[in-house]
């Protein structure tokens, strides 16, 4: 919830915020420098395109994502890099700075205008957020209750509760709430993680997530499934109007009178590059959620007969599982797990080391190759929507349905 700001702290934060400001300066002409060259410009020369147009919003977007999120070779980010070479600057603006590298970027309502502050709701995450701007309360004169902002969020250290504009803001009026729903809808189901920064969503997610997965294996009779991609795609279209259509039944009088294309169009489709292999896994796991493997049956055909290590195109396709960064632990666990013997043929053979046991190595070889699924804590692959984002994305209608959507936890595909 957004915090109040008491009147005689009004001063102080306003101190903050001018420091804010001078930070901002300085760390934009610091990521504008000579030195940030290589990276920066194929940034911008990407995003104006063939005809080398960029608008000054895009620019600024383009620079601010880099300034906060881009990570150089070395893994820092322009603000690590800032920070480490500015010896000058105090304890206080060195925790300001790096708690920028964790921005909040949401669709948000306009609640209230509150001084020179805004207090928005992000449609994405369901929370409040206090607001201010670097350049005072102009920034929001053309904005009003009901109204919407697609922005990018920072917060003011030592200020528990306040929040700074970074980089563009677009504002849209209250007519726009069912294009701005939907645009909401598609951050939240395309990136979770912005759902997940409040923690009711965490819960709500495992949740949804159980309860759809039991609807799954109800449904296909088994967890894990070995297709070709057309009667992947069929199946998974099966299950998603099943799901519908049972919500339907459940809530009648959400949908009297009301048409529903989406139950006469695919609801699932698979990216090309899982379209195009011999056959698709679908693995609806406990923890790692829905995901889709390609050419998993050949895998899986590796392990049941370890014969078959011998062989190079079974060899290069388990050395893919192993080092592809968008492919998690999961799928070579099952298959061990249901083939211990011949994972340990399969592995000494492809690893070329006579000793190797899954038992005693298994483990320590999926964290050195896979670092990446170890450093965060697992994550529903359910997007949770709230209330209001539903209310909206329904025209206004407080609905019963679509209150979890999926998503796959990680794109774990070839």
């Amino acid at each position: 919830m957004a915090v109040g700001v008491r009147s005689e702290d009004e001063a102080s934060l306003r101190d903050l915020i001018e420091r804010c400001a001078e930070l901002k300066g300085e760390l934009v002409e610091f990521a504008q420098s000579a030195r940030f060259d290589r990276w920066l410009t194929p940034l911008l020369l990407e995003a104006a395109g063939p005809e080398g147009l960029l608008d000054e919003g895009d620019a600024i977007r383009i620079i601010d994502n880099f300034i906060l999120r881009y990570h150089l070779p070395d893994g820092a980010t322009v603000v690590d890099r800032f920070v480490a070479g500015r010896r000058d600057l105090s304890e206080a603006d060195r925790a300001m700075l790096l708690g920028w590298r964790d921005p909040v970027e949401g669709v948000f309502e306009i609640r209230r205008k509150d001084g020179e502050a805004v207090v928005l709701l992000n449609l994405v995450d369901d929370l409040e957020y206090r607001t201010y701007s670097n350049v005072g309360r102009a920034a929001f004169r053309g904005v009003s209750k009901g109204g919407f902002l697609l922005a990018c969020l920072v917060p003011v250290h030592q200020a528990d509760g306040v929040w700074l504009v970074s980089g563009m803001m677009s504002s849209y009026p209250k007519s726009s709430a069912t294009e701005i729903a939907q645009a909401a809808l598609q951050l939240a189901t395309s990136y979770p993680e912005l759902v997940f920064r409040n923690p009711e969503k965490i819960q709500r997610g495992w949740e949804s997530m159980r309860e759809d997965r039991a609807a799954f294996v109800e449904f296909c009779g088994s967890d894990e499934l070995v297709l070709s991609p057309a009667e992947a795609e069929e199946r998974l279209n099966a299950y998603y109007r099943h799901r519908q259509e049972a919500a339907i039944a459940q809530h009648p009088e959400c949908t009297r009178g009301r048409e529903l294309p989406d139950l006469d169009f695919p609801a699932f489709e698979l990216l090309q590059d899982l379209a195009d292999s011999d056959t698709v896994g679908v693995i609806y796991d406990e923890v790692d959620g829905l995901n889709f493997y390609a050419d998993y049956g050949k895998l899986r055909d590796l392990f049941a007969d370890p014969a078959l290590a011998g062989r190079k195109q079974h060899q290069d396709l388990l050395r893919v599982y192993l080092r592809e960064e968008s492919i998690a632990p999961l799928p070579i666990r099952r298959l061990a797990a249901a083939y211990p013997e011949a994972a340990d043929a399969v592995f000494r053979k492809l690893l070329r080391k006579p000793g190797f046991t899954w038992t005693e190595h298994g483990e320590e070889l999926l964290r050195r190759r896979k670092p990446w699924y170890y450093e965060s804590e697992p994550r529903p692959g359910v997007s949770v929507i709230g209330e209001r984002l539903s209310e909206l994305a329904a025209g206004g209608r407080r609905p019963k349905l679509s209150r979890a959507r999926h998503v796959p936890h990680r794109p774990d595909h070839r």
